[in-house]
């Protein structure tokens, strides 16, 4: 008798959850590229002078990984790289975040909030989502008729 191995399914609440990690990342970049100073201010906590830091490409970057990630959800297991693409940009803004805003703003329950919750802990679904992804990717490219 030949066992087949059981099929990898991509539950369609994992294309939800690529939509709203999308929206979520454009949501809090765009706040960083239109209202740089004043968020940056309020996630500082108190009034200091930090014009000089570059929320604007930092929110312009993020912009195009919530793009990616949130388009990636129309076709997540052709466009699995797409979401792996996505992941990559969550690690550079967690990065950016901490080397390039936490010096000058120090670490308080905002800015830990935002580096946590907005960037660090959506790391956990996506690379679940990737992983499911490339399963059911590699499962159709094997068992497709050559």
């Amino acid at each position: 008798m030949d066992e087949q191995t059981p099929f990898p399914v991509f539950p369609m609440h994992f294309r939800g959850i690529l939509l709203l990690a999308g929206m979520y990342t454009i949501a809090w970049s765009a706040f960083f590229k239109w209202f740089g100073p004043a968020l940056i201010n309020w996630l500082a906590i108190e009034n200091v002078s930090l014009e000089n830091l570059p929320s604007s490409y930092y929110g312009t970057f993020g912009i195009l990984v919530g793009l990616i990630i949130f388009v990636s959800a129309f076709y997540p297991v052709s466009w699995v790289y797409m979401i792996i693409a996505g992941i990559t940009g969550k690690i550079i803004l967690a990065i950016w975040f901490t080397l390039g805003f936490l010096p000058e703003i120090g670490w308080n329950k905002r800015s830990g909030f935002h580096l946590i919750v907005n960037e660090i802990i959506w790391l956990i679904p996506l690379i679940i989502i990737f992983l499911r992804g490339l399963q059911v990717k590699n499962y159709l490219e094997t068992e497709s008729p050559k």
